[in-house]
This record gives C-alpha cells, sequence and structure tokens, in this order.
C-alpha cells in the first residue's frame, strides 16, 4: 500500500527556510511502530498523520512524530497539517478543532496565516541558571576577557502551553556563541531548552529539542507558546490583557523563521496564548507503507 505525503515549509513565506514538515495522509491503518518507521525515514523534526476524529467536538485527529518518538502536541506540525487540510478541502475556512495528546485545541485559517492555540499554561519555579548555561556553553558569570556574562539574570523556568521547554534569557550575541552539549541537555529533561534574547516584543531563538530527539530545530511553535507564559512569569510582558510578540528562530541554521504570538495574562499568569505562521508547499509524493 503506498501512501499519499506532502512535504512543507512551515513559519515561513519562502520556501527552503522555515521548518520542514512531512503531512502523510489516509494513514488509518498504520501501526504506532509503522508510522514511527515512517517518521524516521523522512527524518525531519516531525511527520504527522491527520486521522478521523475520537472526540466529539473535534474535526481530525493528529499524530505527531520525531524521528525517535511521538509527541503530544508540537506547534509547526499543528499549523503545517491544518493548512494542508484546508488546502485539500478537507476542513473549511475559519476555525476548526484539532484533538490531539494535548487535547481539543482550536486551530483559526486565515487567508496568509494559520494560528493554533495552545494548551493550559504552565510555569515551573525559578532554576539555578549555571546547568543550563553549562548546557549549551555559555557563562552565567563575567570571565576573563570578556565585558559581560551571556546569561542575562532573569531565572530559568519551565514553561510551557503543551510540552515543557526551559528558557534562557541571553544577551543577543551570545546566540552566535552558543555550543550546545547534546548529552548534558538530554540530562536536564523535558522537551529542551530554547536560549533566546528579547527586546521590546520580538525574541531571537535557539531551540534544542534533545527530548524530543531534535538536536536543533529551526521553528518551534510549542517553545515560542511556552516563552509567553515565561514573559508574564518575569514581568517582562503586562501581568493583565493581551501581549503580542515575535519570535525569530532558524538564523545560524539557515532557515531562517518567523513565528508569530499573543499572550494572554491575568494577575501576572499566562491564562491563553497562540502562535501564528504562514505555510509553503515544497514536494508531493508516495511512500511505502512499512509492514508491521
Amino acid at each position: 500500500m503506498r501512501l499519499d505525503y506532502h512535504v512543507l515549509d512551515v513559519f515561513t513565506d519562502r520556501a527552503f527556510a522555515g521548518n520542514p514538515l512531512a503531512v502523510v495522509l489516509d494513514a488509518d491503518e498504520l501501526s504506532t511502530a509503522a508510522m514511527q518507521t515512517v517518521a524516521r525515514e523522512f527524518n525531519l523534526s516531525e511527520t504527522t498523520f491527520p486521522l478521523p476524529a475520537s472526540s466529539a467536538g473535534a474535526d481530525y485527529r493528529l499524530r505527531i512524530f520525531t524521528p525517535s518518538t511521538e509527541l503530544p502536541f508540537a506547534g509547526h506540525p499543528s499549523v503545517g497539517s491544518a493548512w494542508l487540510l484546508h488546502s485539500l478541502g478537507r476542513i473549511g475556512d475559519g476555525q476548526v478543532v484539532q484533538e490531539c495528546g494535548a487535547g481539543l485545541l482550536p486551530v483559526q485559517i486565515g487567508s496568509e496565516e494559520v494560528t493554533l492555540t495552545g494548551g493550559t499554561p504552565v510555569v515551573g519555579e525559578p532554576l539555578d541558571v549555571e546547568p543550563f548555561c553549562a548546557a549549551v556553553g555559555l557563562s552565567s558569570v563575567s570571565t576573563v576577557g570578556a565585558a559581560t556574562a551571556a546569561a542575562i539574570g532573569t531565572p530559568v523556568r519551565w514553561a510551557g502551553m503543551g510540552i515543557d521547554f526551559a528558557f534562557l534569557h541571553v544577551h543577543d550575541w551570545a546566540l552566535g556563541e552558543t555550543v550546545p552539549d547534546l548529552a548534558r541537555l538530554g540530562e536536564l529533561g523535558h522537551s529542551g531548552v530554547a536560549v533566546f534574547s528579547y527586546s521590546q516584543g520580538r525574541a531571537h531563538a535557539r531551540v534544542f529539542a534533545v527530548g524530543a530527539g531534535v538536536p536543533e530545530d529551526p521553528a518551534t511553535g510549542s517553545a515560542a507558546l511556552g516563552l509567553g507564559v515565561w514573559l508574564v512569569a518575569s514581568g517582562l510582558v503586562p501581568p493583565d490583557g493581551e501581549s503580542a510578540y515575535v519570535v525569530d528562530q532558524g538564523i545560524e541554521m539557515g532557515r531562517p523563521s518567523r513565528l508569530s504570538c499573543r499572550v494572554a495574562a491575568e494577575a501576572g499568569r499566562a491564562v491563553r496564548g497562540t502562535v501564528s505562521g504562514s505555510v509553503v508547499p515544497v514536494a508531493r509524493g508516495q511512500i511505502e507503507a512499512p509492514a508491521d
């Protein structure tokens, strides 16, 4: 049996930028092991399998795989898959509901962008910055010959809206100095670490999603959503109301990406967030369904 697939570039307005995604259609009969085999064959950061919904109120169900594991939720797979299903006429305009491991999530299909609403916001307590700096080859303190430390001093926290990342706030120059130690990153737990600078509503980020089997990701919608939770908890956006911010990512990988985000806060806690982006189709074909 052969299955149709499409390859898309997500969070970009041009081909060969953003984060590539493989979407395999009509794979209802594949087992979990077979889906993992297909994802390993594509060897992209994620491969998705849109399936019929199993929950009332959902328009479709989405299973998301990295080359090594299944994820309950991810941003660029959700945005890209919804865009493709709409372009094929399988879902309509406006708001639809995606079923995934993080629950039932609203997705807004626009004329130029797709907007994903994240899951329930969570944020952890402040953590010691040093293990995180060490894991990405940066210093948390001033060193001889350096004018300042890479880390700004805002506490590291785990945060997310579906899956959790640690957020390490650094000076912008430090993004180019970052040298990840994959073994150390893996020991920190959860999905990975986002290293970023932030100024006036713009973040410049690198995301090392080692916990999901992705050494570095060119665009990470789930981390962009989690950043909003972190920004509220860290007092870098107002404690009430809605704030907009953008995340530029993938620059150092030669795959520049832009993620447009909003976070809503009440009494100093994030209560809701969205991430939006454009999608560009780059390839389509068929793949042999693996035997179990």
